[in-house]
């Protein structure tokens, strides 16, 4: 008997080929359309990049408090992410005391999104002057660490849980790292007054301690982007680190331009670098290798300071990943 006939007596209806793969193929299109709205894929549909903005600022206040207070004012009435200050929140001629450190640290408060912030030369490495108050550098900045740096969140109203080292480099907790929408950020210490290679002092010891640390940091942040397939890197610190100078003119900073050259050749993708200490507002692309060529992907941001302490607002576009980066200028002057 033909199984045709067997279906016949049992009151099975007869089926065609054809029939019958249209029905599987409309059973595999029903199936592929649960696993995507259930999210059962291995392969889920990527989330629309959204673009976000940032704000930047540093070697602010230099003056009353009142500077600082208008700068978060303006900036509170923006859409800003997050604010990066990249250190000296004091002036160069001013006293080292806990009181002025206090002060800032409640202004910072004030932020209504996360502010991050990075110390500058004038907070501890300068503090020996004598207009500084004639203060121990290294007791100062164990000083900036307690007051600013006592737990691994940011400040600010809304405060975000940031990355800080661990291990051997634990100590030093003023470097963060935190990731927003496929951008890599990351803190590291380094300041003005060459970076505090002054070998006539007792703390130059420190230069080198900290600038290893820097360099590990740096690395491992540039190898977490690659791992997760990052658009872009940004690296703030205080220093204007001298692109311009010749070597011997900037010895503090040598050892991690060399490796700023490899880590962002080796990455290929966008870096910003945002950086204060000369007050004059710049967007560059300052980093030549050693081969005298221009290393294309880096552009360095210098933010305002001293008695013109404007912001600057970074828009990122993660849907750009060859340029993300632009910027706009938010003046204080004649804020209200």
């Amino acid at each position: 008997m033909h199984l045709s006939d067997m279906k016949n007596k049992m009151g099975i209806p007869s089926v065609t080929r054809n029939e019958m793969q249209k029905t599987v193929m409309k059973l595999q299109i029903f199936l592929a359309g649960a696993l995507i709205l259930f999210g059962l894929t291995s392969h889920p549909m990527p989330a629309q990049a959204q673009p976000f903005s940032f704000a930047a600022i540093g070697d602010v206040p230099y003056g009353p408090s009142t500077q600082l207070a208008g700068l978060i004012s303006r900036i509170n009435r923006e859409d800003a992410a997050f604010t990066v200050h990249v250190g000296d929140i004091k002036s160069g001629g001013s006293l080292c005391s806990d009181e002025t450190f206090l002060e800032v640290h409640a202004l910072f408060q004030q932020f209504e999104n996360p502010l991050i912030y990075t110390p500058g030369d004038n907070e501890w490495t300068d503090c020996h002057r004598f207009s500084n108050g004639s203060m121990d550098p290294l007791e100062r900045l164990e000083k900036i660490r307690a007051i600013f740096f006592g737990s691994a969140m940011s400040l600010g109203k809304r405060a975000l849980l940031l990355e800080v080292p661990t291990g051997k480099d634990a100590m030093y907790v003023e470097n963060r790292r935190w990731v927003h929408d496929r951008v890599t950020f990351a803190t590291l210490h380094i300041v003005g007054s060459n970076n505090n290679l002054q070998r006539d002092m007792k703390s130059a010891a420190e230069h080198f301690a900290r600038d290893a640390a820097n360099r590990r940091w740096m690395a491992e942040t540039f190898a977490r982007a690659k791992q997760r397939d990052d658009i872009a890197v940004v690296l703030a610190m205080q220093a204007n680190t001298m692109f311009e100078k010749w070597p011997d003119e900037r010895t503090g900073f040598n050892s991690w331009l060399e490796a700023l050259e490899s880590e962002a050749k080796a990455w290929g993708k966008p870096v910003l670098l945002i950086q204060g200490d000369t007050h004059d507002f710049r967007i560059d692309q300052p980093l030549s290798g050693t081969d005298k060529k221009r290393v294309e992907n880096v552009t360095r941001l210098i933010v305002h300071g001293a008695q013109g302490a404007n912001a600057t607002l970074v828009d990122v576009r993660t849907d750009r990943p060859l340029q993300p980066f632009s910027f706009r200028v938010l003046p204080l002057q004649g804020f209200n």
